[in-house]
């Protein structure tokens, strides 16, 4: 067996003017705070042990976690070394929590999210093939065009009376190029403030993509575009709605305020600019959608699962893999990104509307409190079901709740069911609670133990 084949056994009150921005990139401050600022939690054996062991003493309790854990992590090796994965066995394990060691969680999500091919003899040749396609998606939406853009201007024939940096056509390579620019300045303010409460996406990179920082490759970067725009241009913030909330040149010093990550020297690249570059190659490939606030969130718990794979085979190809995972679970979760879909039966309306009907089904004292307050769904669950919870919970969690949600067969449907378990979870405080008291409830929710949350939902789904 190849070494790929190789693993051994890892909120404030709201209001209906409230904007599509403000809803989807919510102030990092709204996001739960980590015990010790800068500092990351890391991944512990307890999160994915789901055994009720509250009732042994601390030492007791230890040695049976430790047991358990260690007989969890041979049921993955068992089901991880079939020659052909029994999907069905492996998400069964997989809901339950999955482990860091071994580089486990990183496989499973791979062959969760539709990735790697379930028959292990697949996996050496297609990942050759996704990883060459990858950089091909690099030399022609980064690479080439950085080329042209490196050449543009050098001499007087460069801009003609068709085409222009004015040019309003949409196939002259100016406008296509500002377009790209405006993009791009919405990526890397994102990116820029991706896990505020860690300093994993500040750091550099042990695998930085040299065929991006090759010097033979005379060409524009996404580093230096973003520096040259912000020093010339304007700041365009693009959300579901489009580009609003444009500022002058002038502003241009408080878009990288003190604090916010500041790129490497060159030759070497920090996490946050792998993840930038994946958001920008992908917009790049889907126009229809191409970017929109609130994917960083979504690729960022992705890439920090994949670059933190403890094999090295895996984690040099951290930044490839990860784009087509995330392209996958996009597939599933774009219509919630796309504003004309809002009211279809696909959209986001009709997705936030399916967790108060799950309320009133589950729960009808509740959810006539609520209708009573006029608590709409979207004041809240907008951001759960957009954002997979991502800004609901520490990245810890965050990645726990992943383990179940890219487990189940019908994810979005138990997405939903999470959603609702989390207002039952707190029910008392909501019937006691007036408007102004549940919105803060719901807009900052009070519960950190997913576990808990995990198992409401379950018990949500089986009937209870």
């Amino acid at each position: 067996m190849s070494d790929l084949n190789a693993h051994s056994s890892n909120k404030s009150g709201a209001s209906e003017r409230e904007t599509e921005s403000t809803r989807l990139r919510p102030d990092p401050a709204a996001r739960p705070s980590s015990p010790s600022a800068g500092q990351e939690r890391p991944v512990s054996p307890s999160d994915c042990f789901s055994c009720d062991t509250a009732f042994l003493s601390p030492g007791r309790r230890g040695a049976v976690m430790s047991r358990s854990y260690k007989s969890r992590i041979q049921e993955f090796d068992v089901a991880l070394n079939e020659e052909k994965i029994d999907l069905k066995v492996l998400r069964e394990l997989c809901f339950n929590g999955i482990p860091f060691e071994g580089g486990i969680r990183s496989l499973c999500w791979k062959i969760l999210l539709n990735y790697l091919p379930l028959e292990q003899a697949l996996w050496e040749p297609f990942l050759k093939k996704q990883r060459e396609l990858y950089a091909q998606f690099l030399r022609e939406t980064i690479i080439q065009p950085g080329i042209a853009k490196a050449n543009l201007g050098v001499s007087r024939e460069d801009v003609t009376l068709e085409d222009h940096p004015l040019n309003p056509n949409p196939e002259s390579k100016w406008n296509s190029y500002f377009k790209d620019n405006e993009i791009l300045l919405q990526i890397d303010k994102d990116v820029r403030r991706l896990c505020p409460d860690m300093a994993f996406f500040q750091r550099a990179t042990e695998y930085p993509c040299q065929l991006i920082l090759d010097p033979q490759n005379k060409y524009e970067t996404l580093r230096h575009r973003v520096e040259q725009t912000t020093l010339k241009a304007q700041t365009v913030n693009c959300n579901r709605s489009g580009i609003t909330n444009v500022s002058s040149a002038g502003e241009m010093h408080t878009l990288h305020p003190p604090g916010e990550y500041e790129p490497l020297p060159q030759g070497s690249e920090a996490h946050w600019e792998v993840v930038e570059r994946i958001l920008f190659v992908y917009a790049k490939l889907n126009p229809g959608i191409a970017y929109v606030q609130g994917m960083n969130e979504i690729v960022g718990p992705i890439y920090y699962t994949l670059a933190t794979d403890p094999n090295r085979q895996w984690k040099e190809h951290a930044e490839a893999d990860t784009f087509f995972c995330f392209t996958n679970l996009m597939s599933e979760n774009m219509d919630n990104f796309i504003k004309s879909l809002d009211d279809s039966p696909c959209g986001i309306t009709t997705r936030m509307e399916s967790v108060y009907s799950a309320l009133k089904d589950k729960d009808m004292e509740l959810y006539l409190k609520l209708q009573e307050q006029n608590i709409q769904p979207q004041y809240f669950t907008f951001r759960w079901l957009t954002l997979l919870l991502s800004q609901e919970f520490l990245l810890p969690d965050v990645i726990r709740i992943w383990d179940a949600l890219f487990s189940h067969q019908d994810r979005f449907d138990f997405l939903i069911l999470i959603c609702c378990a989390m207002l039952i979870l707190i029910r008392d405080e909501l019937l006691e609670g007036d408007f102004t008291t549940n919105m803060r409830l719901l807009q900052d929710y009070p519960i950190s133990d997913v576990h808990a949350i995990l198992r409401r939902a379950k018990e949500l789904q089986d009937g209870a």
